[in-house]
């Protein structure tokens, strides 16, 4: 395990390290934002295209995995022969211009083709903005800022959520299919729900012309000056110094500073990605994504219209926010380790209860109640934790390919769990689903408290020399 601290020495510039950090993590709020404002549309715009086929609803719903799989497999190739920054300019102007493509569609073709490049969008920020942030920042913090990164995410959806449930909030409860379609939300509001999302692309893609390149990127690439030249402004000459040593001595272990994906292969490489892979497969096979979407069916089911339910799911975005700060305040002081074990752990246990209510026909309070407490205990710690380790356990050289396979693995187990849902919720029931989850969740408890180290302290170097030297 990992238990010593790093020694660089560091007169920190706080006000400069938190500027770049939170105009890379825009990128998390544009992941989460066009992520979840598809669920606030999806009433409108099914009627709008008239969609009755559930295999052309469910493909509009999902079709953005594509893009998003697509996204964070090129991720790592691009950004190491292009740069980090130049990636996720391109990955901003990809978010506005997609949004208003969107907003703009007037064939069902048209919006799945925007759907998809949006995807692609999602797949680039959710690779880079954690990878980024985790490459600038000073190893003490990384940990907390990093997870900035999940707490924009969380603000994202919320925003989304927020602003879909302000669009509909006058739709006469009760009104039918036909009133809704031909109604201005079923015409021009759903489009700004997809519109609005360029003005928070906008404000990403300015902001990265602020921010400098990744200083191991630049180190890497042969520009020693300029990547010496970022950490001076981020934690002075001595800092700088000492970091862009420290940062050379694991390149010049390597053959090549140049990473290609056989080199992942390696078997000094291969303990640490699978390591990665199996990570970010369990953050969406732990089923949480399943209870965001069971929300909207439970509150449905308490006899909610479109406008309240909205509003409800709103105040589940509420306790995603609200419990993601309590990851931000410990996983620098108590450590990557505990906090994924107490979200394994706790969501087993939420799950079987979950599991024994369906079993039993329990509804009402309690379900909600069990609902906000999964979702809290995801928020503090499987949902931002996941993100701080896949980004900080990887060697240098290979970061950039490492980061887009494990990502890519994460969108992936997404689109399985997304589609045998309803597979598994009609063959085992909902409460032999659940306790599939409980199941999956208990058996990743296990994984992580043989396979993961503690991370928390250290520099991406020392990290390198425990897992892989």
């Amino acid at each position: 395990m990992l238990t010593t601290t790093s020694n660089l020495q560091a007169d920190l510039r706080m006000g400069y390290i938190w500027m770049i950090s939170l105009v890379a993590a825009l990128g998390g709020l544009l992941f989460g934002w066009d992520w979840v404002v598809i669920g606030g549309a999806k009433p409108f715009f099914e009627r709008y295209f008239e969609l009755k086929d559930p295999a052309l609803v469910g493909w509009a719903n999902s079709c953005a995995l594509i893009g998003c799989f697509v996204g964070s497999l090129i991720a790592g190739a691009l950004s190491d022969r292009y740069g980090r920054k130049r990636l996720l300019i391109f990955s901003a102007l990809l978010f506005a211009v997609t949004s208003i493509g969107n907003g703009l569609a007037h064939s069902f073709t048209v919006f799945i083709t925007w759907r998809i490049a949006g995807g692609v969008a999602i797949g680039l920020a959710s690779n880079l903005s954690p990878m980024y942030i985790a490459e600038v920042a000073p190893a003490q913090m990384r940990g907390k800022l990093v997870s900035v990164n999940q707490l924009t995410i969380v603000i994202g959806i919320l925003l989304a959520q927020l602003i879909n449930w302000a669009l509909v909030r006058n739709l006469s409860p009760g009104a039918t299919d036909e009133l809704i379609r031909t109604s201005w939300f079923g015409q021009t509001g759903w489009r700004w729900m997809f519109g609005l999302t360029a003005v928070p692309s906008v404000l990403f893609l300015l902001g990265m012309f602020l921010v400098p390149e990744s200083p191991r990127w630049l180190a890497k690439n042969g520009k020693r000056d300029r990547a010496r030249a970022v950490l001076t402004k981020i934690g002075g000459e001595r800092y700088a110094c000492e970091a862009v040593a420290d940062i050379e001595s694991t390149l010049a272990q390597e053959k090549s500073r140049h990473a290609r994906f056989g080199d992942l292969v390696d078997p000094r490489m291969r303990k640490v990605l699978a390591l990665g892979v199996i990570l970010a497969v369990f953050q969406q096979w732990c089923g949480i994504n399943v209870i965001f979407n069971y929300a909207e069916e439970i509150f449905r089911a308490a006899g909610y219209d479109i406008s309240d339910v909205l509003k409800n799911i709103a105040w589940t975005g509420s306790v995603n926010l609200l419990f993601t700060f309590v990851a931000l305040g410990t996983v620098d002081r108590v450590g990557r380790r505990p906090l994924m074990l107490i979200g394994a752990a706790g969501l087993a246990v939420i799950y079987f209860a979950m599991g024994a209510c369906y079993r039993s026909h329990v509804t009402g309070l309690p379900m909600l109640l069990l609902v906000l407490a999964a979702i809290g205990c995801y928020a503090m710690s499987l949902a931002p934790v996941t993100w701080v380790v896949i980004s900080e356990i990887f060697p240098n050289r290979i970061r950039g390919a490492a980061m887009s396979v494990a990502v890519s693995s994460l969108w992936l187990a997404c689109f399985i769990l997304t589609y045998t849902f309803p597979l598994l919720n009609e063959r085992l029931g909902p409460a032999g689903t659940f306790w599939l989850y409980a199941a999956v969740c208990a058996a990743g408890f296990v994984f992580i408290l043989a396979r993961l180290p503690e991370t928390k302290g250290q520099t991406l170097e020392d990290i390198e020399r425990q897992l892989v030297d």
